[in-house]
């Protein structure tokens, strides 16, 4: 039987079943190669209450051809070629990083991106602590092998992948000393409806992958109550990423299916309620059913007048309300028994009352 994960370490923050998440603002591109604006969405990703503000580093030409398809919502986004999306916003270099990078320290909130190329994979090594490997990225084994050397934590996202791929994603992982490794539910569209979020297969993930913490990543549209994110949360996605925004309604890119600083703010808030009702996970009588426990039970109660030395049978008992007296479980002990005094109809039967 697998031994089940007890917890991960995310630069300073321990996340395990019993922790709050650890919520990523995925910036990406939203920034739109300014640094100004990625500083600002960083800025406001931590005090809306962000644990990591992230990033995607690649360039246009080292991921994808000249002639791949779109495969997003073109009414939202109108670029209709891969290689000419990512042209758009592929500008910022090592030095740029280094100065988002600082900014985030400065501002206490964790500096993390998602590398799309080797070269991206040894610029990023410094400066992150650990790495997110994006869904398109599951099947490319040479860089899950470079991102594996360099052996810290991964964050594998599962959009448009089968179990088999996961499985063997995670085998590689492994095989090349990547020790922790977050498998991220993911619906690979956008944006992903609400009826094809699918956050059940969370609690399937779970099941089929008990030595790792699940996590969520979503595309989905964002309402008021954050629903999608706080139920993923419910349902044991402990590490949560969503694109982030300071205004939903730009044109463009991610903007649309993105959060913005008001949803940040209500998702920590509901998480927060989630977490108080969700409450203790092992089973167990609480303190304030100890009343309860003691009056709604049952007690074994005399049903008639007896006389001293009387032999207990069952038509001399009823069980009632309260839970006072020999419970009900230990009728058996009792049966045959003498009864040490008279006793009266309606009286809560006690071990005191019964001979040795």
């Amino acid at each position: 039987m697998l031994k089940k994960i007890n917890s991960l370490k995310l630069g300073s923050r321990i996340i395990d079943d019993n922790s709050d998440p650890y919520i990523i603002a995925e910036i990406g591109v939203n920034h739109e190669c300014s640094l100004s604006k990625a500083k600002k969405l960083i800025l406001k990703a931590k005090e809306a209450g962000a644990d990591a503000a992230k990033f995607q580093s690649y360039k246009a030409e080292l991921i994808t051809s000249k002639n791949s398809p779109s495969y997003w919502d073109t009414s939202k986004e109108k670029t209709k070629n891969q290689f000419n999306l990512f042209k758009k916003y592929d500008h910022f270099n090592e030095a740029d990083y280094i100065k988002l990078y600082n900014y985030c320290k400065s501002v206490k909130i964790y500096f993390a991106s998602t590398p799309f190329d080797h070269e991206a994979v040894d610029m990023l090594d410094p400066l992150v602590s650990y790495f997110k490997i994006s869904s398109s990225d599951i099947t490319n084994y040479p860089l899950l092998q470079k991102i594996a050397s360099k052996k810290k934590p991964v964050l594998l996202s599962t959009g448009a992948s089968s179990l088999n791929e996961i499985k063997s994603a995670i085998k590689l992982l492994k095989f090349y000393k990547c020790k922790q490794i977050v498998v991220m539910h993911c619906i690979l569209s956008y944006p992903a409806k609400n009826e094809n979020a699918n956050l059940g297969m969370i609690t399937d993930l779970k099941s089929k992958f008990p030595q790792n913490l699940i996590g969520y990543s979503d595309h989905t549209l964002p309402d008021k109550e954050m629903t999608n994110m706080c139920m993923s949360y419910i349902l044991g996605a402990k590490i949560l990423e969503k694109h982030f925004t300071l205004d939903k309604k730009k044109k463009g890119n991610d903007h649309y299916h993105s959060m913005d600083c008001q949803d940040l703010k209500n998702l920590r808030k509901r998480i927060s309620k989630a977490k108080k009702i969700i409450g203790q996970k092992e089973k167990k009588c609480i303190k304030i059913e100890t009343n309860s426990r003691k009056f709604a039970r049952r007690s074994l109660v005399i049903k008639f007048d007896i006389i001293k030395n009387t032999k207990i049978k069952k038509k001399h008992l009823i069980c009632k309300r309260p839970g006072t007296g020999i419970s009900p479980i230990d009728l058996k002990k009792i049966l045959g028994k003498k009864v040490k005094r008279n006793l009266k109809e309606d009286h809560i039967l006690k071990w005191t009352d019964i001979q040795k």
